[in-house]
């Protein structure tokens, strides 16, 4: 129950930062802070209610797909200021 908690404060905070930050550059990591957060709520939260595997299966599944959307668009900011 703490742990999840602690994730999710720590989504919470990811959260405000994404929103009050004027660095594009430092809203991305704020942005994989806030995936990493959330996966830990579905591991911790969902696990509980369900089965523990198919509650890593669901984290792992919106893990990989939270990380190829942050790459898709860190690819497109470099595209754009010419970086690549």
């Amino acid at each position: 129950m703490i742990v999840s908690l602690i994730c999710a404060l720590v989504a919470v905070f990811a959260t405000l930062r994404i929103v009050f930050e004027k660095s594009t550059e430092r809203k991305l990591v704020y942005l994989n802070l806030l995936n990493f957060a959330i996966t830990g709520v579905i591991v911790f939260v969902v696990g509980t209610m369900v089965d523990p595997w198919l509650a890593i299966a669901a984290a792992a599944a919106y893990f990989v797909g939270a990380t190829l959307e942050s790459n898709a668009i860190a690819s497109t900011l470099a595209q754009k200021e010419g970086r690549q």
